[in-house]
Formats: C-alpha cells, structure tokens, sequence
C-alpha cells in the first residue's frame, strides 16, 4: 500500500464539457475530480470493482464541497486525500483540488459506508481492509486537522 501522505492523484485536466454558461467549471464537475481521485486509492485499501463482485461495496452517505477558486478548460489539477477517521463500518475523508500553479481550489468531506448489496445495508468490513485503514489513518495521523473540517452550512446570526 502507498502510504503517501497526504495520497495524491494522478493530473487530471479540466474538460470542455465541465465548462458552464459561465466560462468556468461547473459545480457538478468538482465532485466528479473528486470521486475520481477516490477511485486512484480505493484499490489500495482493498476497494473497488472486484471488490464490488465480493457483494459488498462503498456508498457515500454525506458529502460537503467547498469551492474556493474557479477552474477553466484545460487547468491541470491533482486531489489530495486525508483518512480523517473510521471505524468498522464507516470511513471519513477529507479532500483537496489542487491547480498545478499551487493554489486550492476546492475542498470536499465525505462519509463512506461498507454495505453489504444483499440488504443494502451498512456492514462491517473485513479484517484485511480495516487493517489498511488502520495503515492509511496512521500515516495520516501525523498531518495536521484541516480547518474545513466539520463545517456546516448555514447563515451565521
């Protein structure tokens, strides 16, 4: 397993059709560089499509998008991920988009679920996944809380 810390994905490039109305990527296509980058990691956790023909699988329960700067066609970015915290059934992750000229674009959070398909229900993962967390989650231990952490929405009063 890849412990890098935090993990960082493979360059991907803003397409013509994220483009909106506007002249810059639209809102949707952020969680798509997001959930794309998550799927660079899942098979080193244990996750994925052949993990998904086990009968279990990930559904994402919750997540928060925060969007800082505008992307534009072409811009080359990289996500980050942080394993925030999990437990037997659940993981919390904490994303970045970054632009290659170095500045955030973006930031998600989100709750995963282990689900067995029979159901659907939420499940308990299996020893050798929970070990790979538990190696993730320590190697990322050592990086510092983000402060986008935890947010909600709402009109402060």
């Amino acid at each position: 397993m890849s412990l890098s810390v935090p993990f960082r994905s493979s360059v991907a490039r803003v397409r013509p059709e994220w483009i909106d109305y506007n002249g810059h990527m639209n809102m949707a296509y952020y969680a798509v560089l997001f959930d794309e980058a998550g799927d660079e990691i899942y098979p080193e956790i244990g996750f994925g499509p052949d993990y998904q023909k086990t009968g279990f699988t990930t559904y994402t329960a919750e997540f928060h998008i925060c969007y800082l700067r505008e992307l534009h066609l072409n811009d080359p970015v990289t996500v980050t991920l942080q394993l925030i915290d999990f437990d037997e059934k659940r993981f919390h992750f904490y994303q970045e988009i970054w632009h290659e000229d170095g500045w955030c674009a973006a930031t998600g959070e989100a709750m995963a679920l282990h689900v067995d398909q029979s159901g659907p229900k939420v499940a308990a993962m299996p020893p050798h996944i929970l070990a790979n967390l538990k190696k993730l989650h320590d190697a990322h231990a050592k990086l510092p809380r983000p402060h986008r952490v935890g947010r909600r929405i709402g009109i402060p009063r």
